[in-house]
């Protein structure tokens, strides 16, 4: 205890803003009163002495750090708690009755529990991610919902998370799921692993949209540009570009490098998805058989 009078007013107190669940059990005020030696004092309460019992110099001494301890766990309590919630239960003396009074006060009921749970339930199904959003993004969202789930008792293996995540990307991410779930085994694919392939992917779609930007401003030198509303000289005549940002591009002169022709990016092409639906289609006819 003596290394904790040192420490006692430093650490960073989890402040209560009514999600009980996340306040207490996810890594928060149970994590730092855990790591204060306090937890048991929750868990197992203190009881002042009578006052005809008598004790022994070793028992009082007991006593002694027994009542410090709650009155630090009481202290962290009141550091946590907003002084308006605080005003209603000002009146427990130790900090396990101020902690089951929390409890008891927002943590609901079985009924309470099974609404949120539903709740909770028709949001993961329609979580889709958004067009524009980056990978990072969506898990976070995906995985906020999940924990939440799990604090309200549900069930939520890796493979489930997995599942959701595969079917609810966006079209660009067609090729990749195909190939995933062509080559992996999605019962044993964890969600980091498939956050950190879709990252790797998501990353080289990036660099190569740089790489053909600055192919597209090479081709767009090479014909010139015209002063009259952003068009390009070629020859004779005129060919009115495309706006791409603050500028025109002249889509005829982009080549996509995957096809050979004109008017899209490699990224952009549409024989990537098509050839994603028949890789698709031929591991759902090979799982049949």
């Amino acid at each position: 205890m003596a290394g904790d009078s040192g420490s006692f007013t430093t650490p960073c107190v989890p402040k209560f803003d009514g999600d009980y669940e996340h306040w207490s059990l996810v890594m928060e005020m149970e994590n730092l009163l855990r790591s204060k030696e306090y937890w048991s004092t929750i868990q197992s309460g203190f009881e002042e002495p009578k006052g005809n019992e008598a004790l022994s110099a070793a028992q009082q001494n007991e006593i002694n750090e027994a009542r410090l301890k709650d009155l630090r766990a009481k202290n962290y309590l009141f550091q946590s708690i907003d002084k308006i919630i605080l005003k209603t239960i000002i009146q427990k003396d130790t900090s396990k009755q101020l902690w089951d009074s929390m409890k008891l006060k927002y943590q609901g009921n079985a009924r309470v529990k099974r609404a949120q749970l539903q709740r909770l339930c028709r949001t993961f199904e329609t979580l889709e991610m958004k067009a524009g959003k980056g990978v990072s993004e969506y898990f976070s969202r995906v995985m906020s919902t999940t924990n939440d789930m799990r604090n309200c008792g549900e069930d939520m293996p890796d493979v489930k998370i997995v599942e959701k995540i595969l079917r609810s990307l966006t079209d660009k991410f067609n090729f990749v799921v195909c190939l995933i779930e062509e080559s992996k085994e999605i019962d044993q694919l964890t969600v980091d692993e498939l956050q950190a392939s879709l990252l790797v992917h998501e990353q080289k779609v990036i660099d190569k949209r740089s790489e053909e930007q600055v192919l597209q401003v090479e081709n767009v030198s090479s014909y010139g540009q015209g002063r009259d509303r952003g068009t390009f000289q070629r020859g004779r005549g005129y060919s009115r570009g495309r706006r791409r940002g603050r500028s025109f591009v002249n889509w005829s002169a982009i080549n996509c490098f995957r096809c050979g022709k004109q008017g899209h990016y490699q990224f952009e092409c549409p024989g990537l998805e098509k050839e994603a639906v028949i890789i698709l289609n031929l591991t759902r006819r090979k799982n049949c058989y």
